[in-house]
Order: structure tokens, then sequence, then C-alpha cells
């Protein structure tokens, strides 16, 4: 086990009862997976925040985007023999899937990278039109000149796709729609052109034939996207034989990009690893762990909403310290440095 993670001793940094609800009546039941970026010289963390109304004896409550734009509140009898509740995370009723949760991105902000506090004076961004009326998760983060682009998962009863925002001030933000349709997601956008082309990492995924495999797409404006390239597969056998996603942007070294990626096995149990790609032609990779550099290992990435989860798509680099900001088992936030060099020493 590589494991290369200096994990933060105030861990977790962030937990559901640090922040406010959105509206009464609702709970927050986990925090996950943040977008990480620095602006007006500060760290911030765009934290995807995951509600439910409260819930009353034999009756399942959850929350959806009405067609009226209003979230509305829908009601299930336990012992109703057309309800399937045995995955917290998505019920089943009647031929039809709800998420349990709805979740919407909030923005809490640090001085010194540790300690996070709510930003009031920045709204929270929701689900807006039909592709996102079950909500909006997992928000990528990436800065190209004075624009951030939001990449993001929308999720509604037509499926699970990619959407994208702008801003430059984070307090005017422009949808763009859906940039990558279902089913997609994991989407992480370079933070650099390469030649005169922009790419992107995505997850499309198959579940009949294929997998769920990190892809490879190229733009000449980030808004038409093609040329998708399959990169990396899930392997039999190893920590990641079930799925792989990206993680944030690609960090440029002397070696070529490295990109830190999730993985999982067949027991959905989530590690952290790195890849190599080639600085001038991404679609090659050089080099991957065999390892993970990062295992859910401490009680609070063992126990929660949903066990042994190490999941992240935000970081920061000062030099050789790679700061990442992650969810740990889809309930709390947390932080770990690793050393950039270590990492690349680990990859075969």
């Amino acid at each position: 086990m590589a494991n290369l993670a200096n994990r933060f001793g105030s861990n977790p940094i962030l937990a559901p009862a640090d922040l406010a609800p959105s509206a009464p009546g609702m709970r927050i039941e986990c925090l996950l997976n943040p977008g990480v970026f620095r602006f007006s010289g500060k760290t911030w963390l765009l934290v995807r925040v995951a509600e439910r109304p409260e819930q009353n004896p034999g009756i399942t409550s959850l929350p959806i985007v009405g067609e009226t734009g209003q979230i509305e509140i829908l009601e299930f009898n336990n012992d109703d023999p057309k309800l399937d509740r045995d995955d917290p995370r998505v019920i089943r009723y009647d031929g039809r899937e709800y998420l349990t949760t709805m979740s919407h991105l909030r923005l809490v902000s640090s001085t010194d990278g540790i300690h996070f506090e709510a930003e009031p004076d920045y709204g929270l961004l929701s689900g807006s039109g039909p592709l996102e009326s079950y909500g909006i998760e997992d928000c990528r983060v990436a800065q190209i000149g004075d624009t951030y682009y939001l990449t993001y998962t929308q999720v509604s009863q037509h499926g699970v796709g990619v959407g994208l925002r702008t801003t430059q001030d984070w307090h005017t933000i422009t949808e763009h729609g859906m940039m990558l349709p279902p089913h997609n997601k994991d989407c992480a956008i370079f933070d650099e052109v390469i030649g005169d082309k922009y790419y992107v990492l995505h997850r499309p995924s198959s579940p009949n034939l294929g997998g769920n495999y990190i892809w490879l797409a190229e733009s000449p404006d980030l808004v038409h996207w093609g040329n998708h390239h399959c990169l990396v597969h899930s392997r039999p056998g190893m920590w990641d034989s079930a799925r792989v996603g990206a993680g944030a942007a690609p960090i440029r070294t002397s070696e070529g990009w490295l990109e830190i990626y999730h993985g999982a096995n067949h027991g959905h149990r989530y590690c952290l690893g790195a890849m190599l790609l080639h600085p001038e032609q991404p679609r090659r990779v050089i080099a991957r762990s065999v390892e993970p550099i990062m295992e859910p290992v401490e009680p609070y990435e063992q126990q929660g909403f949903f066990g042994n989860v190490i999941f992240t798509n935000g970081h920061v680099v000062d030099g050789d310290v790679l700061t990442i900001y992650y969810g740990a088992s889809d309930t709390v936030i947390c932080g770990a440095q690793f050393s950039i060099s270590q990492i690349l020493d680990s990859l075969s």
C-alpha cells in the first residue's frame, strides 16, 4: 500500500452540523466532494450539500424540483409493496427511481486552508430546470484566464449528465446547460490549452457492454466537444476493478499531466490513485498507480452514510505540495497533503 497521504489533524474539517439547511423543514444529511479553487486571497470549497425533509415515522419523504422550479416534497408509505428502500441513496417506487436526498452546492472559504466558514454574501447553487430536477452534484472547478468553469453532475428522471456554468466573480454565474449527455459524470476540464485545443476528462458509462472508464475529449472553444478517446479502464482483481473516475483538473508537472482519480472495487470501496499523461499528447498514458495513494483507513472514512469511501474532485497546488480536499464516507469533508514528487515516484 502506497498511502502517501498526510491527513489534516483536524479531520473532519466540515460536518453536516457546521452548515445551516437551505430551508425550514429540511435537514442536511451529508456533505460531499467539494470543488476547490482560490479566489480573493482565500481557499474556497464548493461543497455538495445533500438534504432531505425531516422524516416522520412510517413515511419516506424526499425532495424534487417540480415543474414550477420550486422544491416539492414527495411522501411514500414505508409499507407500500411498490416501495423499494434497500439502497440508502436511491428508492424505487412503481418502476421509477428517486434520490433520497437532493444536493445543491454551497460556498465556504478559508484563510489558512484548514478552517472553513460559510460565505453568506454568496448564494448557493441549486438545480434549475427539468434536467436538474433531482439536484446538482460533485462540481469540479477549472480556472482558465479570469473565468472559472464549473462542471457538475445534473440529475433528473432523464438520467445523469454533465452541466456547465461559468463565473468570474462568483456572484454572477451563467448557466450553459448540459455539456455532455447521459450517462456521464466525473468531468474535469484541463486548466491550460494544449496546442490549440482544450481537453476534458469525463466518464460515460455502459451498464451492458463496456464499463465505468475514464475518457478524454477535446474542443476548439469549450463548447463543442469531440474526438472522444477511452483513456483508462477499470482493472479486474485490483483496487479499481469496478469503476474509475477523474478527480479535479490534471496538474502540469515536468514529467507530464498528473491526474488524481478515484477507483472502486466491487465491494464499493473507494480509494485514490494517480496516472500520468503525456504533456503534449494527453491521450497517451505514461504511468498509473498499481496501489492506491490513499485508502479509507480512518473511522470517519470507513463509517458514515455510505462507508469506505474517499472521493475527491478538488485540490490546490503549492510547489511540490498537493492539498486534496475530499469527501469521506459520503458524510464529511476532510483534507490531506501529498508530495507531488512522491506520487510521481510511486507510478509505474
